[in-house]
């Protein structure tokens, strides 16, 4: 299979075999790490659910029991899903 393409000063060049191979290899690197980047982007959503919540964890606040396990839920969430597109995945729902 020949080896693809790239620009060199306005020209489509094929890559050397060096080139493909290292070409290649970036990609694989970035696709194995797909996983870990969905799980950061969960993260960093629910980090900022949690955020909106988190006065009412001062001591001059009394916290109702539904808030409370709403925010565990959030805290939760990544032992049971680990990307917003996992099948069924959806925050909880914040209570009034």
């Amino acid at each position: 299979m020949p080896n693809g393409n790239k620009m060199v000063d306005g020209q489509l060049v094929e890559m050397t075999d060096a080139e493909q191979k290292e070409y290649d290899a970036r990609n694989s690197a970035w696709a194995d790490g797909k996983a870990d980047r969905d799980l950061v982007d969960l993260r960093h959503q629910r980090d900022a659910l949690l955020k909106d919540t988190d006065w009412l964890a001062n001591s001059d606040v009394t916290m109702s029991d539904a808030m409370r396990t709403y925010r565990q839920s959030l805290r939760d969430i990544t032992d049971t899903y680990q990307s917003l597109n996992d099948d069924g995945f959806a925050f909880p729902t914040k209570p009034e």
